[in-house]
């Protein structure tokens, strides 16, 4: 990725990151809607029962997801509007990725995700043929007919409270195309707008991607990719060190000089790669709106985290490389801890979070923090797929993750 391109993901991602959570959308959107406050935080939860009922004919079902209530389909989507990362990972995953006609910043975002998927064999997608549904100056509603999809995955909360929405135009395009199907504020557990958040439900990643397949009629190929994801973790919380032995972990953003800061400690999708791993949080107690807060250099120097976890630095979109020299040249970053014994690491990015990446994601985030116990982790180039990890010191699988995303056992 170019200086260039790099400097427009940031500045894209940094705004989008903080957008969202203070529009106020109107209560009637809602109407209707189901379910209960509560939502599972277990980390390594896997299964969501009750995700897909019969209806009056054979053909047509019901998958129930929050803010939607039920949702009603008369045939299996054959084409889907893809908004962020992780609902494209989640179709994917079950073997629909040619459903997806659309996703925010392709270019960008599938570019990092071919750096994951290159370590699956026959597992590729086209992201040049994908339309943006959000070229710079927000969705517009006239992209949704010209994408003409079956189902659109983005929660219907977020887009009534962009400029120029309103639940009328969501109920036009429900009837005229096709149902909304999404969760976005699952992705931090922030509240939602005013007006929306009475009976607004959580999910991990886990129990939106066991939706997602349903949504695909592909609940047996989502357990078996659940089934991989629950040994990965049995192996990581036997191998664990006792709480008092694990590092104090930071995960930031590097931009102009300054980091934006990320909570590591709390449940959320967009921290699906981290939180079951319990490290300590560096930032524990800190105060910040929307769970993302803003640092200098002598902020961090005060936590002074172990680990250092770049956001997004094994997509391309930080050079890790040149923020490790950085924060080393600097003189207040050069005595941080993490940099003294070189533990400053790409991360993943939060975006990406579906199944796929969450497994990779889990993989190297352990081998990061807990070396000892999981095998060191390797390092990441910039600008290159995610490194080979031998046989016989990965965490999961590969070849048979590859085999149930193509279908081998359908």
């Amino acid at each position: 990725m170019t200086p260039d391109k790099r400097r427009q993901y940031e500045l894209l991602a940094r705004r989008d990151y903080m957008k969202y959570g203070g529009a106020v959308v109107g209560g009637s959107l809602l109407a209707g809607c189901s379910g209960d406050e509560s939502a599972s935080q277990s980390p390594d939860s896997t299964t969501q029962s009750g995700t897909t009922q019969e209806t009056a004919t054979e053909q047509s079902y019901t998958v129930t997801m929050s803010p939607m209530g039920e949702v009603e389909f008369d045939s299996v989507p054959e084409t889907a509007m893809g908004f962020y990362p992780w609902y494209a990972d989640m179709a994917i995953a079950v073997g629909h990725g040619d459903a997806l006609q659309s996703l925010y910043a392709p270019g960008m975002f599938g570019s990092g995700m071919n750096n994951y998927y290159h370590q699956l064999d026959g597992v590729s997608i086209d992201w040049e043929r994908l339309t943006d549904p959000n070229p710079g100056n927000g969705t517009d509603k006239e992209i949704f007919y010209e994408i003409d999809a079956d189902v659109h995955f983005i929660d219907p909360v977020l887009l009534a409270g962009q400029d120029g929405w309103n639940s009328d135009d969501i109920e036009d395009i429900t009837q005229d195309l096709g149902p909304f199907f999404g969760n976005y504020y699952s992705t931090r557990r922030v509240d939602p707008p005013e007006g929306t958040r009475d009976g607004y439900e959580y999910y991990t990643v886990w129990e939106m991607a066991e939706k997602i397949a349903a949504v695909f009629q592909e609940q047996q190929r989502y357990q078996e990719i659940a089934a991989v994801h629950e040994e990965l973790m049995n192996r990581i919380k036997s191998g664990l060190p006792p709480e008092e032995n694990r590092p104090t972990v930071a995960r930031v953003w590097h931009l102009d000089g300054a980091f934006q800061t990320f909570r590591t400690s709390e449940p959320g999708i967009w921290r699906a790669d981290i939180w079951p791993l319990q490290p300590k949080d560096a930032f524990a107690g800190l105060n910040w709106e929307n769970a993302i807060g803003d640092m200098d250099y002598e902020g961090l120097a005060e936590a002074d985290p172990d680990v250092l976890l770049v956001m997004s630095g094994t997509t391309s979109y930080q050079n890790v490389a040149e923020i490790r020299e950085t924060i080393s040249n600097h003189p207040v970053g050069q005595k941080l801890t993490a940099v003294q014994n070189d533990r400053v690491f790409a991360s993943g990015a939060a975006w990406h979070q579906g199944p796929i990446m969450t497994l990779f994601g889990l993989e190297m985030t352990a081998k990061q923090l807990y070396p000892e116990q999981f095998g060191k982790w390797p390092g990441y180039v910039d600008g290159e797929p995610l490194p080979e990890i031998p046989n016989d010191e990965q965490l999961f699988d590969r070849q048979r993750l590859a085999e149930i995303i193509n279908g081998a056992n359908a």
